[in-house]
């Protein structure tokens, strides 16, 4: 593994589909907030910290920086949506049984409240509100260190069978 696979302590990288489908989802979610299993790629660009994970609720902390910033000087709109389509997304897998996984087909954002490189860490927090044998809902919502609202969201999730093979 080299620098660019590792930040913040987590291995980064993809675990094999045979290995996800033998653990329930609240099993699968929580052995990557351990460094069990390596953290999805796409978490390099926030870098969470103090994650938790419980049935139907996953909650992280990160901390948005300058290298989050767009053209007009605050976080860009990427970064919520990144937060808030994780925390929806890895909530819904914590409900779901071995050899089940899910994908995002759609969701909604309203962003509240901008944030910069002083907003300090935020809380991004995901909950269901309904898993299905098909489809599944939730929301997210991302707030500051004194709990102001910042962005949410809300998501429908397709629920699958994870194909047998590795």
């Amino acid at each position: 593994m080299d620098d660019r696979t590792k930040a913040a302590g987590y291995e980064y990288g993809v675990t094999p589909t045979h290995v996800m489908a033998s653990m329930s989802g609240l099993d699968f979610v929580r052995a990557i907030f351990d460094g069990k299993l390596p953290a999805p790629p796409i978490m390099q660009n926030i870098e969470p910290f103090d994650q938790s994970a419980e049935p139907g609720l996953v909650v992280f902390h990160t901390l948005p920086g300058f290298r989050h910033y767009n053209p007009i000087g605050s976080v860009h709109g990427g970064y919520a949506a990144i937060l808030l389509d994780s925390a929806m997304g890895l909530a819904v897998h914590t409900a779901l049984p071995p050899g089940s996984g899910y994908t995002t087909l759609e969701f909604k954002i309203s962003f509240i409240k901008g944030m910069t490189k002083d907003t300090g860490p935020v809380r991004s927090e995901g909950k269901i509100l309904n898993v299905g044998r098909r489809a599944a809902t939730a929301e997210a919502r991302i707030t500051d260190s004194q709990g102001r609202l910042l962005a949410h969201a809300t998501t429908t999730c397709l629920v699958f069978e994870i194909p047998k093979g590795t």
